[in-house]
């Protein structure tokens, strides 16, 4: 039998109205000198006065930093990591998307080691990490990375991407409130919220599944599914919202514990290369890549068709294909690129866009099929034609 090892926030508080937790989180940690890292956009609409109000009223002492791009660089996240150096805080409050979060957890731990941001990088750092850093407390405003749940922060490199992982990366405390996604906009909302089912399926494919992020894996699948459209039409609906919203707590956490691979693989360069948003990224490269490790995978694929549409009745192999067009149709539905063409990519940056990917061989380990050079070429060019 296969050894698992599984490993969350120390506590999570899920549901509407979760972020008036915020305050008794505040209180246990004793927390006076707080750094919140969000977005300036968040601050201009008011999610972040409403999360923060009761902790205000605390009289506590909170410094504001959102001095990053979308997709943060290591000169980003250096700058953060200084900034924190310089300050004594007490607590570090991650309120935004995933590139926010991811940015949270890692100043709260490199505050307190020495050498550089790249010294630490999965790919080409010479540092590990030693020691805990300040408490982190983390609120997700998308659906969609599940950041609040693992212990990844993804950093832009000039063509790529890479990851700085550890476990004391995880946040101490996550608070997911769907209510801090109702203004998320809806190219947002898609974009996140396949990034999310991509996080499900592809925990649920990897070589490194067992029976929880199994179980995880399915019941998102189950949920994004059943609210993504409607949550991309009507932002203020409130069941749409909480679905999304759970569907992608649960899908973190399995993917945090068996892995992604292929798509994220791929995904890495589009967002190093042209800046393309880390969600819209996955999207767009979904189906191509499901489409070539059907064969190695297609009962689970069949499983995941099952879910969605509640027929039971198919073989696998048609079960499996269905499962592909219906991720075609979900991803054209919620108005996502369907090819690389429509991303303004030229069939001239396939060969680099390869070169990158077959660097990120910790996530290609995970693929029921193997990716090698050719492979993902052959993929990156029907996703380039847009022929599944």
């Amino acid at each position: 039998m296969t050894i698992s090892a599984f490993s969350f926030p120390n506590k999570s508080f899920t549901g509407w109205g979760a972020k008036n937790k915020l305050v008794e989180v505040v209180d246990f940690y004793k927390a006076e000198n707080i750094l919140c890292i969000t977005d300036n956009v968040l601050v201009e609409l008011g999610i972040v006065e409403r999360a923060l109000q009761e902790v205000q009223e605390g009289r506590r002492h909170i410094a504001f930093y959102a001095d990053f791009e979308m997709e943060p660089s290591l000169n980003c996240a250096q700058k953060l990591v200084d900034y924190m150096k310089e300050y004594n805080f007490d607590l570090v409050l991650g309120i935004g998307g995933g590139s926010t979060l991811d940015l949270a957890k890692l100043a709260a731990v490199l505050a307190v080691h020495e050498g550089d941001v790249k010294d630490y990088l999965n790919l080409t750092g010479s540092k590990k990490i030693k020691k805990r850093g300040l408490p982190t407390v983390l609120m997700p405003t998308t659906a969609g990375t599940g950041s609040e749940v693992t212990d990844i922060s993804v950093l832009s490199l000039s063509s790529t991407k890479d990851v700085i992982t550890h476990e004391y990366l995880l946040a101490d405390v996550a608070i997911v409130d769907p209510a801090l996604t109702v203004s998320v906009p809806p190219r947002v909302t898609a974009a996140t919220g396949v990034d999310a089912l991509t996080h499900a399926i592809e925990a649920y494919v990897s070589v490194q599944a067992n029976d929880l992020t199994d179980a995880l894996a399915l019941r998102a699948v189950e949920l994004i599914t059943a609210s993504l459209e409607q949550a991309f039409i009507n932002g203020k609906d409130r069941e749409a919202r909480t679905k999304m919203s759970m569907g992608s707590f649960l899908a973190g956490i399995s993917f945090f514990h068996a892995g992604v691979a292929g798509v994220h693989a791929l995904a890495y360069p589009l967002g190093g290369q042209f800046h393309i948003a880390h969600g819209e990224a996955n999207a767009v490269l979904l189906p191509y890549v499901m489409n070539y490790i059907r064969p190695n995978c297609t009962e689970r694929l069949a499983d995941l068709y099952a879910i969605w549409t509640k027929n039971y009745s198919l073989g696998d192999e048609e079960a499996a294909e269905k499962f592909i067009e219906h991720l075609v149709a979900l991803v054209e539905a919620v108005k996502i690129p369907k090819n690389l063409q429509q991303l303004q990519i030229d069939k001239e940056a396939l060969p680099k866009l390869t070169a990158d990917a077959i660097k990120q061989t910790r996530l290609l380990a995970r693929s029921p099929r193997k990716l090698d050079k050719k492979a993902i070429y052959h993929i990156y060019e029907r996703a380039y034609f847009g022929t599944v």
